[in-house]
């Protein structure tokens, strides 16, 4: 399992350019695999704007988005964007997207939540050649296009859905690279999420999809603390349906149920249960439960040993 840092993912770590930056070169240096921003439409920068300057000072770790938002987003236009920072980042992108939430959608932004499967198949219908092939002809029900785009120095790079339901995981194994899970824990990862994306990579005839699962981390010698920080930080996840689901089908009560919490021996035996369950990436979300940097340096430093290893 690959092991990758997910900074900006945990509420209230707002992060400024400077850090984020920082935390990207310090990820490369110290060997992690990759390199994750979410894109949050209401904190932060772009996604893919901060990464193509991560890129540009980094050389060989994987940087991906987790995940950008497809309902604001016109494919062709999310298209050139992330074929810029592919070329920027000298081909080190995986590109993760997602319908997003139906709070989002339709009273953030005053649009149609209506079958959001139906609409990421559409996305992925237009997205995928215009990164492949640079062209795409594509009429369905949220999309007509007829375009290209021509650039220099672009290579296709993987596409990967935020996929939990089972028409989502469905999706993913047709036609995207893997899905990025946020709040699914290994129950639900190994009994839920990857039999359904490898049977259906499986029976389109595609090679098995990356499962990527991004989880709160904190390793700490006062377990009760630290998950009664991950109830506060988290409990938004709890409330948005997507989530609630797969906490559901995990058997939790809520987002720190899943939380991966304990000293260095009882967090690397949950990675490692984790990985058994068939993830093929870790996307750690570090948190920590007090303002000492002391946990997250512990975690970190854990994290970094663990990598090539499980």
């Amino acid at each position: 399992m690959r092991i990758g840092l997910f900074p900006g993912s945990v509420p209230g770590q707002l992060l400024d350019l400077e850090s984020t930056i920082a935390q990207g070169l310090s990820a490369e240096a110290d060997g992690f695999d990759s390199f994750w921003v979410p894109h949050l439409s209401n904190r932060g920068f772009d996604g893919l704007t901060m990464l193509g300057l991560v890129g540009s000072q980094t050389h060989k770790i994987e940087l991906g988005t987790a995940v950008v938002p497809t309902y604001p987003r016109h494919p062709a236009a999310l298209a050139q964007q992330a074929m810029t920072v592919q070329v920027v980042t000298g081909g080190r992108l995986s590109l993760g997207i997602g319908p997003s939430h139906q709070r989002n959608v339709e009273d953030a932004w005053g649009l149609s939540y209506y079958k959001p499967a139906r609409h990421v198949r559409d996305y992925l219908s237009v997205i995928k050649p215009l990164v492949n092939d640079g062209s795409v002809a594509f009429s369905g029900d949220n999309y007509q296009v007829n375009t290209q785009i021509e650039m220099h120095g672009i290579t296709s790079f993987p596409i990967l859905i935020s996929a939990l339901a089972p028409a989502m995981l469905n999706l993913a194994g047709e036609m995207a690279d893997g899905t990025i899970t946020w709040m699914a824990g290994v129950a639900a990862i190994e009994k839920h999420v990857v039999p359904r994306i490898n049977k259906s990579a499986a029976t389109s005839g595609r090679p098995i999809p990356r499962t990527c699962v991004g989880l709160p981390v904190c390793v700490t010698g006062d377990k009760g603390s630290a998950f009664e920080k991950a109830a506060r930080s988290f409990e938004r996840y709890g409330t948005l349906t997507n989530y609630r689901r797969i906490l559901d089908i995990e058997g939790a009560d809520g987002p720190a149920d899943v939380a991966i919490i304990g000293n260095e021996i009882e967090v690397e035996n949950k990675l490692k249960s984790l990985s058994d369950s068939g993830a093929t990436d870790f996307l750690a979300a570090i948190f920590t439960p007090d303002e000492s940097t002391d946990s997250y340096n512990r975690t970190k430093d854990l994290l970094g040993s663990l990598v090539g290893k499980i």
